[in-house]
């Protein structure tokens, strides 16, 4: 399989795509019967979570179109992995031009850059293996406009009805607001180890996920923001092999953690810290201050809404938090520091703690003045002082 680009691209997206799918562990056992069901009663909760949350928020959608035209998508694993990897296709784009246009016009580069976009496809594709595991939904911003191709059925349940699951397509030349991907075998999977209540557990996922779905159709500004933010820090990345290497140098005497330095010295973070630019710091400040902030405000709506429509919430809640916490075994553990899904729980914790100060102080309609604008986003400092954000933006 070759990229779609001809060479052009950094990473063959396809085998990416088919690595991915190869590696890809089984979901749980269940019959045909209990497939359907399951994924009936996932787009059944998913459109009745859509009302609960905009009851429990006051957000509406900026209009019936903007609604309609991010659908919810009940997928498997495959399916999952295919509509990421398209979206990093298209989000990439701007790194992936840089790279093109500095890249030598030497009788030997057209080589080397195709072994370089299968070597990438491949380790993407191990990557994505591992996430399609693990996650239960996603609100998908940046739908592609030109996906890779549809891919067989599925593999996630034995003997599965070809339709049982959405495929996330979209025709070439038609744009790509956004949707919301519900990951069925995975969700199966987490209740059955939680040893928690199905059809609760089924709502309290879509309770989560419809709010992100809500909360870019009532703020039809967020999308733009967010991509240019990324854009910006795709475009600052500097792909100067020599510059990086410096870096590592100089933030591995500078007390880089786990190469033998201080854990507070000034090149103490991560790797992905290590690399960055000062301006991508900035950039990279602001995105987590507005993920933390739409990823803690999604944890406060399910709990908020859960108490009135799924019985069982409490004890999903203290369960999942155990099972988030301590993740499956030490490779998990591992793979999740070095993947940085230490950094996206963080992001729910401190999130979800802004979400409840500013609330508890200054009630729902207030805190919602934090969608008026870029400006009103917490700064990532504000993130953790969730006082000085009501002081500037309330008054």
């Amino acid at each position: 399989m070759t990229s779609a680009s001809g060479g052009a691209d950094m990473v063959d997206w396809n085998l990416a795509v088919a690595t991915a799918t190869r590696l890809a562990r089984p979901g749980p056992e269940v019959t045909r019967d209990q497939a359907r069901e399951v994924v009936s009663e996932l787009r059944r909760h998913a459109l009745a979570a859509e009302e609960h949350v905009r009851e429990f928020t006051g957000m509406r959608s900026a209009s019936l179109l903007a609604a309609a035209a991010t659908p919810v998508l009940v997928v498997d694993r495959p399916g999952w992995v295919r509509a990421n990897v398209a979206g990093f296709r298209t989000i990439v784009q701007p790194l992936v031009d840089k790279l093109a246009s500095r890249r030598s016009d030497s009788p030997g580069s057209a080589v080397l850059g195709s072994l370089g976009e299968k070597a990438t496809g491949v380790e993407l594709g191990a990557v994505l293996a591992f996430l399609s595991t693990k996650v239960l939904g996603q609100y998908e911003t940046f739908a592609p406009a030109d996906p890779l191709p549809a891919l067989p059925g599925s593999p996630d349940t034995p003997d599965s009805p070809a339709g049982l699951f959405d495929r996330p397509r979209r025709g070439p030349g038609q744009p790509g607001p956004g949707r919301l991907l519900l990951v069925a075998p995975n969700i199966v999977q987490v209740e059955r180890e939680l040893d928690v209540e199905p059809h609760d557990f089924r709502l309290w996922v879509c309770l989560h996920e419809e709010t992100h779905r809500t909360q870019f159709t009532a703020v039809p500004w967020l999308r733009d923001h967010i991509q240019s933010e990324v854009q910006s820090f795709l475009t600052e990345t500097d792909v100067d092999a020599g510059a990086l290497l410096e870096r590592v140098r100089e933030a591995i005497g500078g007390g880089f953690p786990g190469l033998g330095g201080r854990a507070d010295g000034p090149g103490a973070g991560t790797l992905l810290e290590v690399v960055q630019s000062p301006v991508q710091r900035e950039i990279l400040g602001r995105i987590t201050a507005v993920m933390s902030l739409l990823e803690g405000h999604a944890d406060v709506v399910m709990d908020g809404v859960g108490p009135a429509v799924v019985p069982s919430v409490a004890e999903i809640r203290e369960k999942f938090q155990q099972r988030r916490a301590q993740g499956a075994s030490r490779l998990d553990l591992v793979l999740r520091r070095l993947l940085g899904m230490d950094a996206k729980l963080r992001q729910y914790q401190d999130g979800a703690v802004f979400v409840r100060n500013v609330v508890d102080r200054v009630g729902m309609t207030e805190f919602n003045r934090v969608w008026t604008s870029p400006n009103t986003l917490p700064t990532k400092d504000e993130i953790h002082n969730p006082a000085s954000w009501v002081a500037r933006v309330i008054g």
